[in-house]
C-alpha cells in the first residue's frame, strides 16, 4: 500500500488495488472531506480571534498574535487557553463553530464513492461533533460514517500527538496495518504512519498543510478526494479491457 511521490506533481498512483483490503478509514474533517476552496476556516480564524479578545478583555489585534502563538506552541488555540487561563472548552466550541456551512458544496459523487467504499468509514477531527455533523449533512455524507473521534473525545488533546491516536485505535478496535487515514494536514499523518496505517495526503495550496509533506510517512498523495475514491472503488476491469 506504499508509493513513492513527488509533493510537487499529482499522484493518482495506479497501484490502488491493496486499499481495497482495508479494513477501516479514517478521514479528516476540514478540507479533506470537502474542498478546501469552500474556506470554512477563515470564518473560524475570526471567531477564536472574538472569543479570545472577549474572554481575556483585549484588542482585536493582541487576541489574534495570542491566538497564532497558543496554536503554535498547543497545537489549537484552545488548548493553550485551557492551559494559561482556565478555559472552559465547552462554550469555545460551540462559539467558533457557529459557522455558515453553505461555502461547501453538497457532493454526490463523494458520497456515491464512500457507500462504495469497502471497511469501516470514522471521522477524526481537532473540531467538535457538531461541526462534523453539520459539515456531513451540508456534503450528503453524513450516512457514511459510523462514528466522529473529535476534540472533546480526544480529551481536548489534539492532532498530531501520537497518545490520541492510540486512544482512537483502542477506543474503536482498529487494526493500524489494515487502516488507511486520510489528512489535509501532512504532520498529521506521521503517527499514522508510524502506527503502521496507510496515509493519504489531500494536497491543498495551504503551506501549514504542507509542513512534512516530504517525508516517507506520506504514502499517496491526492488532489481531490472523491475523484480519487472514484479510482480506488472503481470495478476492477478485465485484462482483455485494460489491454
Amino acid at each position: 500500500m506504499r508509493d513513492n511521490h513527488d509533493p510537487g506533481m499529482a499522484a493518482y498512483d495506479s497501484n490502488l488495488t491493496d486499499l481495497c483490503d482495508a479494513e477501516a478509514w479514517i478521514f479528516d474533517l476540514d478540507n479533506t472531506l470537502y474542498p478546501a476552496k469552500s474556506n470554512l476556516f477563515a470564518q473560524v480564524d475570526v471567531r477564536i480571534r472574538d472569543y479570545v479578545a472577549n474572554h481575556l478583555g483585549i484588542d482585536a489585534a493582541a487576541a489574534y498574535r495570542l491566538q497564532k502563538q497558543y496554536f503554535r506552541e498547543h497545537g489549537t488555540t484552545m488548548r493553550g487557553m485551557m492551559h494559561h487561563h482556565g478555559m472552559d472548552p465547552g462554550p469555545f466550541l460551540d462559539y467558533v463553530h457557529d459557522i455558515d456551512v453553505s461555502p461547501v458544496p453538497p457532493s454526490p459523487r463523494l458520497a456515491l464513492a464512500l457507500e462504495r467504499l469497502k471497511g469501516r468509514k470514522l471521522i477524526f477531527t481537532n473540531g467538535s461533533v457538531g461541526h462534523a455533523e453539520r459539515v456531513t449533512a451540508r456534503l450528503g455524507v453524513g450516512h457514511c460514517f459510523e462514528t466522529v473521534f473529535d476534540i472533546v473525545a480526544s480529551g481536548y488533546v489534539p492532532k498530531p500527538d501520537p497518545g490520541i491516536y492510540a486512544e482512537l485505535v483502542r477506543r474503536h478496535g482498529l487494526r493500524p496495518d489494515r487502516t488507511v487515514m486520510v489528512e489535509d494536514l501532512a504532520r498529521n499523518l506521521e503517527p499514522a504512519a508510524a502506527m503502521g496505517m496507510t496515509t493519504v495526503w489531500v494536497r491543498t495550496d495551504c503551506q501549514v498543510g504542507r509542513e512534512g509533506s516530504g517525508g516517507d510517512h506520506v504514502h499517496h498523495v491526492i488532489d481531490d478526494l472523491a475523484e480519487w475514491l472514484d479510482a480506488v472503488t472503481a470495478p476492477a476491469r478485465p485484462a482483455a479491457a485494460r489491454g
